[in-house]
């Protein structure tokens, strides 16, 4: 029993590496579609990949780091001949999902994302602070093969840091919010307003992205009307939704890009996405928590209730079950 065990966990295992790999290439691919050239340097307003592999890290565990590692070197594959400096880059690449990971698990962080320290942690743990190894590293060795000019080192860090960065925080919560699924269906009257949130989303953020007197503050009140009220189920696909077009008005230098140079269009399209999605995030995480706060006040009073009844009536309480509060707290609460 003990021997086929063993063979069956390194297949799966083997699956998992391979599935990682496949989806780090696809994400690569989507990534490369729109591009920047920043400081003679090719770089990706959003590269998706970085969330693909922080989410498969922690999902799958940290034994799926290979899949990274060859998923990165598919996607270097794709774009040009291997040298001797890929062997850093990809280095890079697999370090920078690790220490995500590894600092998210040391903060306690829960894939479900319901407490506000969850989107802190994403953000300043698994964002800005681990992709800093990728960039440096990659940027590093860009400059010492010869291929970057020193005096544009720091542009280029900058634009792939938030670049990487920014698949971390718009594809890692869209990608655990698949995983952990809807678990109830909305009301009729909710599939209603979801219907109009629909609708607004694809007339405001076209809108905001292409006129040319650049409006897109526009976009900040459909993405607080869907955190506050469908949480991460509306406000993160309205953030990617909004990304993806904000990408690609940029890469194509209209609406509110147009008469800018290529480092005035990333420095305004990395902000904007930054804070748009910093707002998604950490807003839902807010609602997110004082909802599981409501209901857990809610059942303690209604358990304080039940014992009141029994003890006025001259009976014994019942026994309590055990408290659900834990395992209910990752729980995505309905929105009222």
């Amino acid at each position: 029993m003990v021997g086929t065990e063993e063979p069956r966990r390194a297949g799966v295992r083997a699956v998992q590496i391979l599935a990682v790999a496949a989806c780090y290439y696809a994400a690569a691919q989507l990534g490369l579609l729109r591009e920047l050239t920043v400081g003679g340097a090719v770089v990706t307003p959003i590269w998706p990949p970085t969330g693909v592999a922080v989410t498969a890290l922690l999902v799958l565990g940290l034994g799926c780091w290979p899949g990274v590692t060859l998923g990165a070197f598919f996607a270097v594959l794709s774009l040009t001949t291997p040298g001797p400096e890929v062997l850093g880059v990809l280095v890079g690449n697999t370090a920078a999902p690790v220490c995500a990971a590894l600092l998210l698990r040391r903060a306690r962080f829960r894939t479900d994302l319901s407490r506000l320290r969850d989107g802190l942690a994403l953000v300043f743990l698994g964002a800005l602070t681990a992709m800093l190894i990728s960039a440096t590293i990659g940027v590093g060795l860009l400059v010492l093969s010869g291929s970057l000019a020193g005096h544009s080192f720091w542009i280029v860090w900058l634009a792939w840091w938030v670049g990487d960065a920014m698949g971390v925080l718009i594809v890692t919560p869209l990608l655990l919010l698949l995983v952990h699924g809807v678990r109830r269906p909305l009301p009729l009257g909710r599939w209603k307003e979801a219907a109009a949130l629909v609708l607004a989303a694809c007339a405001v953020v076209p809108l905001s992205a292409y006129s040319s007197i650049s409006l897109l503050f526009l976009v900040y009140p459909l993405i607080i009307w869907a955190a506050l009220r469908f949480q991460l189920m509306g406000s993160v696909p309205c953030a990617l939704l909004t990304s993806v077009v904000a990408t690609v008005a940029a890469t194509d230098e209209v609406g509110a890009f147009a008469g800018l140079n290529r480092v005035e269009i990333m420095v305004k399209l990395q902000a904007f996405n930054g804070a748009m999605a910093l707002t998604a995030l950490l807003l839902s995480a807010v609602i997110i928590e004082q909802h599981n706060t409501r209901r857990s006040v809610e059942r303690a009073c209604q358990e304080l209730v039940e014992v009141l009844e029994h003890l006025t009536a001259g009976e014994a309480p019942p026994p309590r079950p055990h408290s659900g509060t834990d395992g209910d707290r990752g729980r995505q609460p309905e929105a009222p």
